[in-house]
């Protein structure tokens, strides 16, 4: 149960009823922004038979400071984001309201969003549906020493960023593809060059055929 910040915030809903599913993805936002701007993906998605499921941060924002930061300087907002998505995970996979099984549930996230679903999946390595970066890499200073346990298990995980993206660096998006790539995940690395702080169509046709495999 979340605890700090994070607790008792509101989990929007949208697409089909859990029970009525063909998968599941779950729907992190960045920094500023609202759970239900992030339902717009279903949209772009296209698919009515997936049950879109998408929690609120306090205020907006998952944790005060960069990514970057020392992760100290980051609670306890981060603990309670990671205790947060641990709870929406719970509940998808085995929820009062029918479940939807691990490996077709997908993890998706924008900027902050995107730092904390690699975060969590890192720490919490298992065979999901898919985990999706978009514009965000695992969370720390350089050096933070990248000691996850467990196997994706051939999860297929994302990481696309634009090389001139002010707020996410090149090198943690590499990083976090490698790190990844060592726990067994089937790791899917896309820098653009040329491109800032976006999520790009050629993103979102790699999740539309994700959902695709993911909800056969």
């Amino acid at each position: 149960m979340t605890d700090g910040p994070h607790a008792n915030q509101p989990i929007e809903h949208a697409g089909a009823d859990l029970e009525d599913a063909s998968a599941a993805m779950i729907l992190v936002h960045g920094r500023g922004a609202r759970a239900r701007g992030m339902l717009g993906l279903a949209n772009e998605i296209g698919r009515d038979d997936v049950a879109y499921v998408a929690p609120q941060a306090q205020r907006g924002t998952w944790y005060p400071n960069a990514f970057l930061a020392a992760l100290e300087a980051n609670q306890p907002h981060l603990d309670s984001a990671l205790s947060l998505l641990d709870d929406v995970v719970e509940s998808v996979t085995s929820g009062e309201n029918g479940a939807m099984p691990l490996e077709r549930t997908i993890l998706l996230g924008f900027s902050q969003g995107g730092c904390l679903a690699t975060e969590y999946a890192a720490r919490n390595a298992d065979r999901y549906g898919g985990v999706v970066a978009l514009s965000g890499g695992l969370i720390g200073p350089e050096g933070t020493p990248r000691e996850y346990d467990g196997s994706m298990d051939g999860t297929p995980v994302f990481v696309g960023c634009g090389d001139q993206d002010q707020h996410i660096p090149v090198d943690r998006v590499e990083e976090t593809a490698r790190v990844f790539t060592d726990l067994e995940a089937d790791v899917e690395k896309r820098i653009y060059e040329g491109v800032g702080h976006t999520v790009l169509e050629d993103e979102l046709e790699y999740v539309r055929e994700l959902v695709a495999d993911v909800a056969e």
